[in-house]
């Protein structure tokens, strides 16, 4: 069984997988995606319930999406994780999409069906929520949220999901304040506009944004490699603050180190992705995921040594 897959195993995926022990009926797509640890999460789901299936990595290309989604059927696909940058793409495809996908304008989960039919679903935002509710014990609607590249896939999902919970207060800034445009529209329609600020990403709104909010999302890239700078750095936040990074990587990340610094309680997103993971399986599986044992297998990549 290789890492990743590619468009070329899926075009002959009886061959392609020909060594493997169960068959791979679950995978994650994206561009790159040989850092994902979804695989880690399933497999230890899937053999903990019996479930005779595996879930695997596929390195599936923009150009290749299309294809890529018309031959799962024919492979034996349950279904499928996305990634960047394929959740808008799958979210256009696809033949049904739920309303939380049509929502945050993208598509994380797909089912696919007995009759080659594709169903696409976002678990993100309900993901991030049972992720903040589990490491800070508090409810969106209590909360004055500052989301930090907004524009981006997952920080779309994460505002709007603010946004449908009715959180107190909602701050979006972004490096490209176009990127703002359409998304304040689609919160608009849901939420109180008075409730909302924008802006970019410098100093001043910052500065402000902090000033009114209680917990600070970090959906920018900032703290994927060790020497990165913080999104936020530790003189401007307080103690008071919570804050919540989806990055999830080894290392410490600057945002988690600089909220250390400041005395404020931080995150980061190796929860997030436990809980959207979760609502996936049940997705697929009509049954409750291990969630512990998915918990634990996540732990383990991350961190080796951890018991």
């Amino acid at each position: 069984m290789k890492d990743v897959y590619t468009i070329e195993d899926l075009r002959d995926w009886r061959v392609a997988t020909a060594d493997c022990e169960l068959p791979l009926r679950l995978a994650v797509i994206g561009d790159p995606v040989a850092h994902s640890a979804s695989p880690q999460m399933h497999n230890a789901a899937l053999a903990a319930l019996g479930i005779p299936a595996r879930y695997t990595r596929l390195h599936i290309r923009p150009a290749e999406l299309t294809e890529a989604l018309g031959l799962l059927h024919g492979a034996g696909f349950i279904g499928i994780n996305c990634t960047i940058p394929h959740k808008p793409g799958v979210l256009d495809a696809v033949d049904f999409a739920d309303a939380a996908a049509k929502i945050v304008g993208g598509v994380n989960t797909v089912v696919v069906g007995a009759d080659g039919k594709l169903t696409g679903f976002s678990t993100d935002g309900p993901g991030f929520s049972r992720a903040i509710r589990e490491c800070f014990g508090a409810e969106l609607r209590d909360l004055r949220v500052l989301v930090l590249g907004a524009g981006g896939g997952a920080g779309r999902a994460i505002a709007m999901q603010c946004a449908a919970e009715q959180c107190r207060a909602l701050t979006l800034l972004n490096r490209s304040l176009d990127k703002l445009e359409p998304l304040l529209g689609d919160i608009a329609e849901i939420y109180p506009f008075d409730r909302v600020s924008s802006g970019d990403i410098s100093d001043l709104f910052l500065k402000i944004g902090l000033a009114n909010s209680d917990l600070i999302v970090n959906c920018t890239a900032l703290g994927m490699k060790p020497g990165e700078r913080s999104p936020v750095p530790a003189k401007y936040l307080t103690a008071a603050h919570l804050i919540y990074d989806t990055v999830y990587i080894g290392h410490r990340t600057p945002q988690l180190a600089a909220a250390d610094t400041a005395g404020a309680r931080g995150a980061n997103g190796l929860s997030m992705l436990l809980h959207q993971g979760a609502l996936s399986f049940k997705i697929w599986f009509q049954r409750e995921a291990p969630i512990e044992v998915m918990r634990e297998a996540l732990l383990m990549r991350a961190d080796p040594g951890a018991k």
